[in-house]
This record gives C-alpha cells, sequence and structure tokens, in this order.
C-alpha cells in the first residue's frame, strides 16, 4: 500500500511538472522549450569516417602512388586543418614549405624525411616529426614500405603549402639516417628470398604485386595487410604468413586486431589453420 501511495504521488507531481512546462511554451507562442543560449559556433560537428571524398595525390606534387584523405578543414577563428595521406612503396611529395610549419604523425609503416642541406632520415609508426614554418623539406614511403600519415597545418591567408621542385630518384634513394646511426638500403623480401636464381619473379614480385596491386589507393595498406593475413590464415601457409604479419605490423596493424582476426577465422577457416596461425603471430609479436 505504501509503494502504491509513493507511485501516485510521483505520477501526480510528473503531470504537474509536465503541465507548467506546455503552460511556459504556450505562453511563448510554440510548444517547444526555449532556444539554447549560443549559436552554431557552439554546436559539436562529427566529420564522420569514409563521408569526405578522397582523391590521389596530383601528379606535380608527388611521386608515385599517393591518397589524400581529408580529416577537417579550419573552422573560424581557428586556422588549423588535417588530412590523412598513404604513401605507397617508393612514393614521396616534392620538395615543399608550410607558411606557419606543420605536424606529421606516422600512423602506419615506414619512411622518410628530409630538410634541404640536412640527411634522410628514417621515421615509423608512432613518430612525431615537426617542421617549422619555411623549412624546405620533402617526406614519403620507404622504397619497400607504404607509409601513413596525419599533417596539421594552419593557414596563413587560406595558404598551407608552398610547392617547389620535385625529389629526383637519385636523391631519393640516397643513405638514410636510421635511429641514431646511418643505415644502408635494405633488400626487397623478394630479392632476399629468390636472389638471382629466379629473377623474372621476383621482378613481377616487386613491380607488380607490390610496386602496383599493394600501391593502388583503393584500400590502404592497413586492409591490404588485414586481407592478406586473413588468406594466409585460412589457407594455412605459416611460412607466407610469417613474413606478411611482419608487413602488417609496419602497417599498423596491432596484436589485438590480429588474435581477432584468428578468433573469428576459427570458425570459417578451422580449428587447427587457427591454431597453426596464433603460434606464428606469437612468434611475430614477441620481436621488437
Amino acid at each position: 500500500m505504501k509503494l502504491f501511495t509513493a507511485t501516485v504521488i510521483s505520477l501526480a507531481l510528473l503531470a504537474a511538472a509536465c503541465a507548467r512546462a506546455n503552460q511556459a511554451g504556450a505562453a511563448s507562442g510554440t510548444g517547444a522549450p526555449p532556444p539554447a543560449s549560443g549559436d552554431d559556433a557552439q554546436m559539436l560537428k562529427i566529420m564522420r569516417r569514409g563521408t569526405q571524398a578522397t582523391r590521389n595525390g596530383p601528379a606535380e606534387y608527388f611521386t608515385g602512388s599517393v591518397r589524400i584523405d581529408p580529416l577537417f578543414e579550419a573552422n573560424d577563428p581557428s586556422h588549423t586543418s588535417g588530412s590523412s595521406v598513404t604513401f605507397a612503396p617508393g612514393a614521396r611529395t616534392a620538395w615543399h614549405t608550410h607558411p606557419l610549419g606543420q605536424i606529421l604523425v606516422v600512423t602506419a609503416g615506414n619512411g622518410r624525411v628530409q630538410r634541404w642541406g640536412g640527411p634522410i632520415e628514417e621515421i615509423r609508426q608512432g613518430d612525431v616529426v615537426w617542421i617549422p614554418p619555411g623549412l624546405k623539406h620533402w617526406h614519403g614511403a620507404s622504397p619497400t614500405t607504404a607509409m601513413t600519415t596525419i599533417g596539421i597545418q594552419e593557414h596563413r591567408e587560406g595558404k598551407v603549402v608552398d610547392w617547389l621542385e620535385k625529389v629526383s630518384d637519385a636523391d631519393y634513394s640516397a643513405p638514410v639516417q636510421g635511429r641514431g646511426s646511418p643505415a644502408a638500403a635494405q633488400p626487397t623480401t623478394a630479392r632476399r628470398l629468390m636472389g638471382d636464381f629466379a629473377p623474372k619473379l621476383r621482378e613481377l614480385t616487386d613491380d607488380v604485386l607490390f610496386g602496383d596491386v599493394w600501391a593502388r589507393p583503393e584500400l590502404s595498406p592497413r586492409d591490404r595487410s588485414l586481407v592478406t593475413i586473413s588468406a594466409l590464415i585460412a589457407m594455412n601457409r605459416p611460412d607466407q604468413l610469417r613474413s606478411h604479419l611482419a608487413r602488417a605490423r609496419d602497417n599498423g596493424v596491432t596484436q589485438v586486431e590480429v588474435v581477432e582476426v584468428i578468433t573469428h577465422l576459427a570458425f570459417y577457416a578451422g580449428w587447427p589453420n587457427a591454431v597453426t596461425a596464433i603460434a606464428v603471430a606469437k612468434e611475430a609479436f614477441q620481436k621488437p
């Protein structure tokens, strides 16, 4: 009885509150509550993934296959904009400068960056590069691994970049300064495995498979890695899976994601294939 009485009292109070709200709305000429203070500048703006058009990097400013995914434009009073850029192996920007500088965040893969008059330096996933205003530089992927970066910059009088001459093949192929020590260019996986024993197969692997198919901008290197390792798990190809897991790590695929892929595929490709893949993945992700 007490519970019933409390419920009735609560409903009565709620009805009274609703009546007062309706009277206030009628007095103002509308049935809706008064608008919140502020204007559209105070509203959240969410740019949903896939809602902004992807474009290829213009040939006059880039060498090789480059995909540009806009992330956000400058909104007054901010002058800051950002985009995600994916470079296929061997692709790079032309020399250029930024009037107010740029922050470059490497989100997947390995690459290179060079300032005018300085050495080529290696950059990897997780690295953040600050490029000062007016500094002539270029950046791009390594010869064998794709790279994705997020570039954040401010505009001055509507301009965020001044493009200059292209980076020559000779300049791009110069020795690379690694993480604290000089490093020679590494041979491709196909060259290491095949050498001169199967030159045509090595050429097709480097130039067509990785130089063309993997470089196509319709899928990111990370997504191509996920597709490839899924196929190799389903076919139970542990040797090939081992090398492609290393590439997947370079392309930004995490251990958690690989384990989830294997768990998912256990129901479709079979438990033995999944168990084999887990052993290979455990080995791959234990390496530094």
